[in-house]
């Protein structure tokens, strides 16, 4: 039988250390591991490589020092168009950054996972691509065709970090929203792999819950689960819950002032991910 391998969040981030390059999965604001960033917040981690479809992640991360360098196509909050913490680091010059086409960072961490030192592509000829990251290098094709392609080193990383909806004991875990948001393939491009999930379920629950389609992550690539109820919060974890909007917005204002990033910050992130729940709930209900 194989092994149990729940833990808890806090647990999972206690086998990081500095400098490790970190991939997190999820899409902008969709899906996120918070609960996962929250408790790497609680920890000394720091001058990590972050390779993300980028969100509050982030933001969280690059306002609390912790990005040395980040790899992204983007980084937003979806009905917010650019995340204002990464913003300001970038603005002030904080963190350094590779900046790669969407399909490129699909194609590095597909290589990674491969374990092949690149993948060529079509993607980022013909743009900017190329001219603001010009450690890239092409290769011509060794057929008859002698197409030039971009050569997308692979993105291995030291760990992954995803949420999904539910997973089991042993490390199987499922995505019931529309979109699995490539969160497969940053579990097998990393040595290890940390799956949060709203809920730990027997595997014979997935087959009630989703065809064999939804069963996105097996158990040969994770190293731990996690049950972490509403821990995609404050980003949406579709069918579970949408994205709050009102304390996303709340985040927002509060990133542009730092009096009020200060307040934000003791209120919701200076204690566990059950006093983060409860601080969120009462902040519901005064602003019902």
């Amino acid at each position: 039988m194989t092994a149990d391998k729940t833990m808890t969040a806090d647990e999972a981030v206690a086998r990081l250390a500095d400098g490790m390059t970190i991939g997190i999965g999820g899409w902008g604001s969709r899906r996120k591991p918070m609960a996962l960033v929250r408790a790497l917040l609680r920890s000394s981690v720091t001058d990590l490589t972050v390779v993300s479809f980028g969100g509050p992640d982030v933001g969280l991360l690059a306002a609390a020092g912790r990005i040395r360098r980040l790899v992204t196509a983007f980084v937003t909050l979806d009905s917010i168009p650019l995340e204002p913490h990464f913003r300001a680091a970038r603005e002030r010059g904080e963190l350094e950054m590779t900046e790669l086409d969407e399909a490129m960072v699909m194609w590095g961490l597909t290589a990674a996972a491969h374990r092949l030192p690149f993948l060529p592509v079509r993607a980022g000829l013909g743009s900017d691509v190329l001219r603001v990251n010009p450690q890239l290098r092409t290769v011509l094709s060794p057929y008859e065709d002698g197409e030039e392609l971009v050569a997308v080193p692979a993105l291995a990383l030291d760990a992954a970090l995803v949420h999904l909806n539910r997973a089991d004991a042993r490390g199987n875990a499922q995505y019931l929203g529309p979109d699995p948001y490539f969160d497969d393939l940053f579990c097998e491009a990393a040595r290890e792999a940390y799956v949060s999930c709203e809920r730990v379920v027997e595997p014979e629950e997935f087959a009630a819950a989703g065809g064999p389609q939804s069963l996105l992550i097996q158990r040969h690539c994770v190293t731990g689960v996690i049950e972490a109820p509403q821990g995609a919060h404050f980003t949406s974890c579709v069918p579970d819950y949408g994205r709050d909007e009102r304390f996303q917005a709340a985040y927002a204002r509060a990133a542009a002032d730092p009096a009020a990033w200060r307040a934000f910050t003791a209120r919701f992130l200076s204690g566990d991910e059950e006093e983060y729940r409860a601080a969120v709930a009462a902040d519901a209900r005064e602003a019902a």
